[in-house]
């Protein structure tokens, strides 16, 4: 690994001005369970969000909208109609789509709808943990991961498995370099370390805490708010950003945590407080981003 250089954090930095000074609206088709915390989560770092999900409204807020999510979290049949036209409208609308594929590689009705969103529309990015990740390169057929063992999504959780370290970081990311550059896709595996490739350029980010996955939300909250950095930026720097600057928040908002000896509401509260609070002298502080060769 390489350390990031002084450009790519310049970027970041440039990208967080943007979405502050833009305030990008953002479009959330998303997981009932969390639609607080990414509303919560786009406003703090200074987007605009909103959580329209009928079918027969969807096209007239993705005609007024900076960017598009999509997540399957705890999809209903209406909802599934209405990313299926906001996706193939956004397409239309040239409207970046970030997708957050939950629990895909479980059941089929998910395998299918992440099939056809990809197949169907424009997906800008994919957003999801290392299980949900390998799960759509074999259902790609991508080579990298045909010979390696077929560990199964845990629901929405990562499997153990694929549970990204420092030791099998080379090969996960092969598979996500290699998974973008077949879908034209930006892919972003979250965990311990994330994983952000557009397949040619791969970096990794080693911010964060261990906090962030005992709190419901932390990955709907990270895929809404890189799109609202893709809405006004980049696609490739919006996820970069987005993933960085979530990592520094949950980061300093578990150590005050620890700090304060409290638990997992404390930091899912800090965890917004510092997401608003973020500047351009905390990211230099902070960050941890590699490019992996």
């Amino acid at each position: 690994m390489i350390k990031a250089n002084s450009k790519i954090i310049k970027d970041i930095i440039q990208a967080l001005e943007n979405v502050k000074n833009n305030t990008p609206l953002t479009h959330c088709i998303t997981n009932y369970v969390t639609i607080n915390d990414c509303a919560n989560a786009v406003l703090a770092i200074g987007g605009s969000p909103m959580m329209a999900d009928d079918p027969e409204e969807v096209e007239e807020f993705v005609e007024i909208a900076d960017t598009l999510v999509i997540n399957i979290g705890k999809m209903s049949q209406s909802q599934i109609e209405a990313m299926i036209i906001g996706s193939k409208h956004g397409m239309e609308t040239n409207t970046p789509i970030v997708l957050d594929p939950v629990a895909v590689g479980v059941t089929e009705l998910r395998n299918n709808l992440v099939l056809k969103l990809i197949n169907d529309s424009k997906i800008d990015v994919i957003r999801g943990n290392m299980s949900e990740i390998k799960a759509i390169a074999r259902l790609v057929e991508l080579d990298e991961i045909l010979t390696l063992n077929k560990a199964k999504s845990k629901g929405v959780d990562v499997s153990e498995d694929d549970e990204i370290t420092k030791t099998n970081l080379n090969d996960n990311g092969t598979i996500v370099k290699a998974l973008a550059k077949k879908l034209n896709i930006i892919i972003i595996a979250s965990g311990a370390i994330d994983i952000i490739s557009n397949g040619n350029t791969t970096y990794a980010c080693e911010n964060g805490d261990p906090l962030m996955p005992k709190i419901t939300g932390s990955g709907c909250m990270l895929t809404s708010i890189i799109g609202a950095f893709c809405g006004v930026n980049d696609s490739f720097i919006g996820g970069i950003a987005g993933t960085t600057i979530m990592g520094i928040a949950g980061e300093l908002a578990g150590q005050e945590v620890e700090k304060e000896n409290s638990g997992t509401g404390t930091f899912r509260a800090k965890l917004v407080d510092y997401l608003y609070k973020i500047d351009e002298q905390t990211i230099e502080e902070k960050i941890k981003l590699y490019k992996l060769e």
